[in-house]
């Protein structure tokens, strides 16, 4: 009995080392997520353009198959990549971050430059296609052209989630980016899942309401989500220019070039300065987000020719950049 007692009591060891093991990586794989903020929220913006055009039987199956090419793309090939860089090259990832923040920069200027007609729009980066008209074709193209996009978002994400893992063992880390590549994969999917079938859902009620107030709301989702979108679209702009702009700072920053991080965070101070004492923090925080948003916007204008003119060259004369035929 003493020994069943004994063996009991080491199991019960076992299982809260197991228990706070796994407390940790949630909890370093929540913290590294909340980093990858821009780049989760443009990933959600950026796929429902993807569904447009299906028939709404369609869209959440198209939504599954991205789901799964997204999977694929941070369990299969980014996740060993990046434990990789994390043991075998750690000098690279603050350059690799600095570069996927540089494209996070483009891409938003792209975005603002198209919407004031100062860009063409006419590249085919990854994630741009053409409109074919076979409805399968149309099916393969878009999610093909989806999956593609996501890579180039999901690397970011996890270069962003990796270098925000303190140091810890090679499981550790291992464990820590798997989390982030489920958790922000379904976060991400299945938001993208509730607003394609929102205006479906909308105009149910809408039709099929027993209340009048069930009805006003169908009316008024199926009315609002073209401005949700949108808006959901402007945030993650921003998103991307904020979070590729603060990149750039904080790594020329380690590369030793800190002055302008350095006016950065004092313009920030003292703006925050001429406010109540209460809401100093926020304040703060929100010029220097604008402030990074606003060199992001920059550099991504700047960097709009080499996209279109370099860029985009090299990406066709890929086999996997070749638009479908």
């Amino acid at each position: 009995m003493s020994g069943l007692i004994a063996l009991l009591d080491d199991v019960a060891a076992i299982a809260k080392v197991a228990a706070a093991s796994v407390d940790d990586v949630i909890g370093q794989a929540a913290k590294a997520g909340s980093k990858a903020a821009g780049a989760v929220i443009d990933d959600a913006a950026v796929t429902p353009k993807y569904l447009h055009g299906f028939e709404a039987s369609r869209e959440l199956p198209v939504v599954w198959r991205i789901t799964k090419g997204s999977l694929r793309n941070k369990l299969v090939f980014l996740l060993p990549a990046g434990l990789a860089l994390s043991n075998f090259a750690p000098w690279a990832i603050s350059p690799l971050l600095m570069l996927g923040g540089a494209y996070l920069c483009f891409e938003g200027a792209e975005k603002v430059a198209h919407a004031v007609g100062l860009s063409t729009g006419h590249g085919d980066y990854p994630g741009k296609e053409s409109v074919v008209e076979d409805p399968a074709h149309l099916e393969e193209q878009k999610a093909q052209g989806a999956i593609k996009t996501d890579f180039i978002l999901s690397a970011e994400i996890m270069t962003i989630a990796l270098a925000a893992i303190p140091p810890s063992s090679f499981w550790m880390e291992a464990a820590t980016l798997a989390v982030v590549a489920v958790m922000i994969t379904v976060a991400v999917y299945g938001a993208v899942g509730l607003i394609v079938k929102m205006d479906d859902l909308g105009l149910a009620m809408a039709k099929r309401g027993r209340l009048s107030l069930t009805r006003v709301l169908g009316r008024l989702l199926v009315k609002g989500m073209p401005g949700f979108l949108r808006l959901l679209t402007i945030v993650g702009t921003a998103a991307m220019l904020w979070v590729g702009g603060s990149i750039i700072i904080h790594g020329l920053e380690e590369l030793g070039f800190g002055t302008l991080g350095h006016w950065i965070h004092d313009a920030a101070v003292a703006v925050a300065h001429q406010v109540p004492a209460g809401i100093e923090a926020g304040t703060e925080w929100a010029a220097k987000a604008a402030m990074d948003g606003v060199f992001g916007l920059l550099l991504g204008l700047l960097l709009i020719p080499v996209g279109e003119n370099l860029i985009t060259p090299l990406w066709r004369a890929l086999p996997f950049g070749k638009k479908p035929a």
